[in-house]
């Protein structure tokens, strides 16, 4: 058993990454959560010395009965079992294959690919369990939900099938593709609030004047229950993981999961992972209760829940063994990755989990058996491509740099020439002249794109030698930290 020795977090009598925590009060008492920052994010554990709220201060908005926080629900394992039992003529089995990079990561790696289900996210295990329970009666009346897309689209989808009425409230920022998608499955779609919590407002009175059923899309213990069947098909894939790693938002996906996996395979770590934009679990983590956490645009938009559910955190937290907070440049570049290496196209939120493998934020799965979530492939087009950029960026791939060159005749022609010769693919390439003191000088910008971090550098040292005057970007964030370099030797 874990505990605390003055103000350390101790495993076994050991203190935990040399990391001290907080002191909460004047009695000793050790904090909630202890939390280790480094250059690529966070890691936050749980002290295990720390009991499990049994209800929460009700908030100022309406309560969702299914969602109490003065009566938090959990589930249970035979909760899944029956999920399991009555979605499986409605959902797919999805492949866990071994990876391709294993040997690159050091690890026994497996991908567990549930955006390739049929609205292309984990989702639709939740939503069709949840309308299959819904009474007779409430199926000829409705459901209603707020979505920022991948919920709501597994709702409406599933509810056509059915010949249950849905209605999806969207706010304004979620992607045009899913907005569309949910109409395409014939749901009643309406868009409108600036962020999840007002889009959620509306819906719950929606709820309440139209006697429509609220499916919360990560707190509904059904739902919960119908995420936790991932679980047991990542047992029955891959028997006996060291570890299993899973997108965080709202908490549901998690809290199922783990239900699952800790009741048939108690060792196997659970391990949640997060955008350093919407951390929303992790500050549950440290307050010990669901907290309101403000969201940044991120890549992986379908994580970004203000506040995570009561029943999930509840559910949840006694079963994860650590969450991870990743850059969004490590998200970029997992989303590259898959896409090179694993020819998959996934969103932010599904990546997250190979994100933290890249950060080097699990050094001590080296070696082990590990299955990474990729949950969702809801990836709007214009996003995705910003993402490879990014990605490419963060990995050394992509260079920007700014270059004062002679302003006479084959100038710049001899610069392409020396990217030429080099094998550098030029992506962008302007000149400016009006702020430069030497009339007869000219400032070339240049984007290009390189084999690797080796090839970058013979670049910056061809016209370092060449040039007198050659600035390149700040190193890219892979680089910098050697992690990716590490994992290729």
């Amino acid at each position: 058993m874990g505990g605390s020795q003055n103000g350390v977090l101790v495993d076994n009598g050991k203190p935990l990454n040399g990391t001290k925590t907080e002191i909460n009060g004047s009695n000793g008492q050790a904090a909630i959560a202890i939390v280790k920052k480094n250059s690529n994010g966070a890691v936050v554990l749980r002290n295990p010395d720390t009991i499990t709220p049994k209800q929460f201060e009700a908030p100022g908005e309406s309560i969702d009965p299914h969602c109490d926080p003065l009566n938090p629900q959990t589930i249970s394992f035979r909760d899944i079992t029956s999920a399991a039992f009555l979605i499986k003529d409605g959902v797919e089995m999805t492949p866990c294959p071994r990876s391709t990079t294993s040997d690159t990561y050091g690890m026994d790696l497996y991908l567990k690919k549930d955006f390739l289900q049929y609205t292309g996210s984990f989702k639709e295990r939740g939503a069709r369990y949840a309308l299959l329970c819904l009474s007779e009666e409430q199926k000829k009346i409705g459901v209603i939900s707020a979505s920022l897309g991948n919920h709501a689209q597994a709702l409406s989808y599933h509810g056509w099938k059915l010949n249950i009425p849905v209605t999806v409230v969207m706010p304004k920022a979620a992607p045009i593709m899913k907005i569309q998608k949910c109409r395409n499955y014939k749901a009643n779609v309406i868009v409108e609030g600036k962020d999840m919590a007002e889009a959620k407002a509306l819906a719950m009175k929606m709820s309440e004047e139209k006697k429509l059923l609220y499916i919360n899309g990560y707190d509904h213990p059904h739902i919960m229950a119908g995420q936790g069947t991932l679980g047991l098909e990542i047992l029955e894939q891959v028997p006996n993981p060291d570890a299993v790693i899973i997108p965080v938002g709202g908490g549901g996906l998690i809290a199922g999961i783990a239900t699952a996996i800790k009741a048939l395979s108690p060792k196997t770590k659970i391990i949640g992972v997060e955008s350093a934009k919407c951390p929303s679990f992790s500050n549950a983590m440290q307050n010990n209760g669901p907290i309101y956490t403000p969201i940044k645009n991120t890549l992986a938009d379908g994580l970004a829940v203000p506040k995570v559910g009561y029943n999930a955190f509840i559910t949840a937290l006694p079963l994860i063994d650590k969450m991870v907070v990743v850059k969004e440049e490590w998200i970029a570049l997992a989303i590259l990755r898959l896409v090179e290496e694993e020819k998959c196209v996934v969103e932010g939120a599904g990546a997250s989990g190979l994100a933290a493998i890249l950060a080097g934020q699990l050094p001590e799965l080296k070696g082990k058996k590990v299955v990474v979530l990729l949950c969702g492939g809801n990836i709007d087009t214009t996003v995705f491509g910003r993402c490879l950029e990014r990605g490419l960026a963060a990995e050394g791939r992509l260079v920007k740099f700014n270059v004062e060159l002679t302003d006479r005749p084959g100038g710049i022609n001899e610069l392409c020439e020396i990217l030429s010769k080099l094998g550098v693919s030029i992506k962008d390439i302007m000149h400016e002249r009006a702020w430069l003191k030497d009339i007869y000088t000219v400032e070339v910008k240049v984007v290009c794109e390189t084999r690797d971090w080796p090839h970058s550098m013979e670049l910056m040292n061809a016209l370092k030698n060449h040039y007198n005057k050659v600035q390149f970007s700040d190193e890219p964030l892979a680089i910098s930290d050697q992690v990716l370099m590490q994992g290729k030797k």
